[in-house]
């Protein structure tokens, strides 16, 4: 599991001067803290840790020395200066199911013959830590033209810890036919008033 080092923040200096020191704000919140603990992490730290980590996912806290297991719960992405402005964590309890998402990703789509459209980019369910899953990936090389994957076909469904949010009926991903020129039909109507 990943650790990412940040430290308590104090409220008299500005999110906004923090982040042009090089620092990404956030907060901790969770059952066992009251209200919620203010931190900063290096700009740094955060890029590397989001690399491989994202909304959803579970990662060791260290917070001035003293480790927290929490839940990436939102990530806060600043697309004008291009980079993270806040992560926001929730400190989990053993035991206690907490609302999460898993990201799709699609392995092999280039295998694919057909048109591979992306319809659900993250499953929302609610599970326990032990059984907290930050990422489905379906294998696009099994799938041909005509075929799709619903939520209730994904392993993560089956798993006896996780309750699934997302419809269990809800297409997360399908492959259609790729059409490379238009139907006859289409083409008349479009020419036949030239």
């Amino acid at each position: 599991m990943n650790t990412l080092k940040a430290e308590k923040r104090t409220m008299d200096t500005k999110a906004k001067k923090l982040r042009r020191e090089g620092y990404v704000t956030g907060n901790i919140f969770g059952k066992e803290i009251e209200g919620s603990i203010p931190v900063k992490m290096t700009k740094k730290d955060t890029d590397r840790l989001l690399k491989t980590s994202g909304k959803g996912s579970q990662i060791m806290l260290d917070v001035d020395g003293q480790m927290y297991d929490v839940l990436i719960k939102e990530v806060a992405y600043n697309p004008i200066k291009g980079q993270v402005d806040e992560l926001d964590f929730q400190a989990l309890v053993k035991g206690e199911k907490v609302h999460s998402v898993a990201e799709v990703f699609l392995l092999n789509h280039e295998k694919t013959e057909g048109l591979v459209q992306l319809l659900l980019r993250e499953i929302a369910y609610k599970a326990a830590p032990e059984a907290l899953v930050d990422r489905v990936e379906i294998d696009m090389s099994k799938l041909r033209v005509g075929d799709s994957v619903r939520v209730k076909d994904l392993e993560m469904a089956s798993h006896p810890g996780i309750e699934l949010q997302t419809d269990p009926e809800a297409v997360v991903v399908e492959v259609t036919e790729l059409r490379s020129q238009p139907a006859e039909d289409e083409a008349e109507g479009e020419n036949g008033g030239e």
